[in-house]
């Protein structure tokens, strides 16, 4: 049997029946109460000098998405994701009890500033709406990276595509991108555009270029050698016009971080295939929500961790415990080391009531910070009710009660908490 003897999972097994779930101290980091955030320490080291320097340095930022996407009435009502046109609503409050519960890194999650649809031009209400949300992060006095889910050619319905026919109509997807090279053509000059207007904003330290390139998903392959093999080169290959989008924004911004992600949702077993870009400041991202038999289990059938499970899908079954997590993240440790380059965990999270989510959540975040990676759980809910009441599968503020809707002392909030409570640098501590 794969990775362990049979004996060595008969013996987790018994013990995972025989005792109950442990109980788990965040690890070197004294407990904190999630409603009264003790104050963050002070800096242990020199102080940084630029944007760059928060990549190269160890973990400086740890944090949180955010999401939004264009309201649709006809698929949303009247409340669910509010009245604008980019919901869910944030305020000024959510930002201020993230920053003050220790996080210094908000991942913006959002539509591209550039329409869906041709002729491929400027947005103003994303424009505005963006503007929006870096100044409330901003007086928050947190870091952010701007993430575009949605751009010429693809609407963010692309990274949902198995719901389309059944959650939302099919004419939703939009993904043209891959096939069309005046969609790709205008991606890069999306972010051209953007690039030149934050360019010297403080407060933004990336840009990802694409949230979870997954052109894979549209030919159904899910081996990055079978791809390689039948669309490497193409507009299929992420790897072939991406490197025009960096040419893009380095013609107008030489300094600021860039996020590349591999193909086949941001997936670390596609990290390899990932090309690397001959240009400066360039940062390597995954999103980890591997196993998603664990992460995105049902309710009706729980997966816990530690335990024992297939987790991928090779028929066999597996030892699913830290030593499962540090093997898995030796891939992106391996490829930092070997290209010399920063590699950044934007993504990651857990279905909040996943039997053992609190303890898998400390294992992997620990593992990041050994390996001095960002990171940005997914995700800070906005305080808009009507959202948090139906769309709360990964709000780890919830607690793991399934029908819990509001916030309550639950110990993966806290250990969340207490690795946020690591940070010692903010804007405002810039040169």
């Amino acid at each position: 049997m794969r990775l362990r003897s049979f004996l060595a999972i008969l013996l987790i097994f018994l013990a995972i029946s025989c005792t109950s779930k442990p109980t788990i101290t965040p690890l070197h980091t004294p407990k904190v109460n999630i409603d009264s955030p003790s104050v963050l320490p002070s800096p242990t080291s020199e102080p940084l000098k630029d944007k760059w320097s928060l990549w190269i340095n160890g973990t400086q930022l740890r944090g949180a998405n955010i999401y939004q996407r264009q309201v649709m009435p006809d698929l949303d009502g009247e409340k669910f994701m509010g009245s604008d046109v980019y919901g869910p609503p944030y305020v000024q409050e959510d930002f201020d009890r993230l920053s003050a519960l220790g996080a210094n890194y908000v991942n913006i999650q959002l539509a591209g500033l550039y329409t869906i649809e041709p002729p491929y031009e400027v947005n103003d209400a994303a424009v505005a709406n963006l503007d929006r949300l870096l100044a409330m992060i901003g007086r928050a006095d947190m870091f952010a990276v701007i993430t575009f889910h949605s751009g010429p050619g693809r609407s963010v319905f692309s990274i949902r595509r198995s719901g389309a026919g059944t959650s939302f109509d099919k004419d939703y997807v939009v993904e043209n991108v891959w096939t069309d090279p005046d969609a790709q053509a205008a991606w890069a000059e999306m972010w051209r555009f953007t690039a030149e207007r934050y360019k010297d904003n403080p407060i933004v330290v990336g840009y990802d270029l694409m949230c979870e390139p997954n052109s894979n998903a549209l030919v159904n392959i899910w081996s990055p050698e079978d791809f390689q093999v039948d669309y490497g080169g193409s507009g299929y290959d992420w790897n072939s016009w991406m490197p025009n989008i960096i040419s893009a924004i380095r013609e107008v911004d030489p300094q600021t971080p860039i996020l590349v992600s591999p193909n086949s949702y941001g997936n670390i077993h596609w990290l390899s295939y990932l090309k690397i870009v001959d240009a400066p400041k360039i940062v390597y991202a995954f999103h980890q929500y591997a196993p998603q038999q664990y992460t995105h289990q049902k309710t009706s059938d729980p997966l816990t961790y530690p335990g024992i499970l297939d987790t991928d899908n090779n028929g066999i079954l597996d030892v699913f415990d830290r030593t499962w997590l540090e093997d898995l993240l030796a891939i992106g440790g391996d490829f930092m080391a070997s290209n010399n380059v920063p590699v950044v965990v934007n993504e990651y999270g857990v279905m909040r009531w996943a039997p053992g989510a609190d303890v898998f959540l400390a294992d992997e975040t620990d593992i990041f910070e050994q390996y001095g990676w960002n990171y940005a759980v997914w995700m800070w809910y906005p305080s808009w009710e009507t959202f948090v009441k139906i769309e709360k599968t990964f709000n780890f503020r919830l607690g793991p009660v399934i029908e819990s809707n509001t916030d309550t002392q639950n110990s993966m909030f806290t250990n969340i908490v207490n690795f946020w409570q690591r940070n010692t640098i903010r804007p405002s501590d810039m040169p």
